[in-house]
């Protein structure tokens, strides 16, 4: 499969990363093609990995990953043209995280989310909203958290959802701790959980934690 990473930063770097261990061929896309950082990458993994602009990445890959902020989410999406991500499956890891004086601060917050706007934005995207509620080393790896914690997906499109989760099991995801949320309106829920999990993380001093879910049966 051939993978658009939208996103030079650790978050990108490490989905894009893992996708080439498992044998995916990879675009890195950036602002501009002569980023350092993505050609350094691209240079490194050689072979299936590749660097260029947002649209460069956008129009090579069969499924893009938007892995930029979720405040600028919109701009690189727009930067990497609609026509290359019409039909697509596009997988949203972002979050609207801003600082204002120190403090963390959401938007959009309750009323709409990151993930909404893209599908508004982009209507004939198949957006899917998953992996934001963790650090992006437990996103590829799970194992690093004991336990059977879960991840979420939530979207519109039934198999977008479908093949999402088939990629989280290639990141070590079993299909039983994939908690399908339903439509794309529940990003709501799971990007507004941010601010727990920053509170977790000034608790435990590291980022290895996740939720885990029990319910009756």
């Amino acid at each position: 499969m051939r993978y658009a990473v939208l996103g030079t930063g650790e978050v990108g770097r490490t989905l894009a990363g893992r996708l080439l261990e498992l044998g995916h061929e990879v675009t890195l896309g950036s602002r501009s093609r002569d980023n350092p950082v993505a050609a350094q990458w691209a240079t490194a993994e050689a072979g299936r990995a590749h660097a260029g602009t947002f649209a460069d990445a956008a129009a090579a890959g069969e499924v893009v990953v938007n892995a930029v902020g979720g405040r600028v989410a919109l701009e690189a999406l727009r930067a990497a043209g609609a026509e290359h991500l019409d039909g697509k499956v596009l997988v949203d890891v972002s979050n609207p995280l801003a600082f204002e004086d120190g403090r963390p601060r959401l938007d959009p917050v309750e009323s709409d989310s990151v993930a909404e706007r893209i599908q508004r934005a982009f209507p004939r995207a198949r957006v899917v909203k998953t992996l934001n509620t963790v650090n992006c080393q437990v996103m590829v790896d799970p194992r690093r958290v004991p336990g059977d914690h879960h991840v979420f997906v939530c979207g519109a499109d039934s198999d977008a959802k479908q093949q999402v989760t088939a990629l989280l099991g290639e990141f070590g995801w079993p299909a039983g701790r994939v908690l399908d949320l339903g439509g794309i309106r529940s990003a709501r829920a799971v990007e507004m959980y941010l601010p727990l999990w920053l509170a977790l993380f000034g608790r435990f001093g590291n980022a290895d934690f996740n939720v885990e879910v029990h319910r009756t049966r």
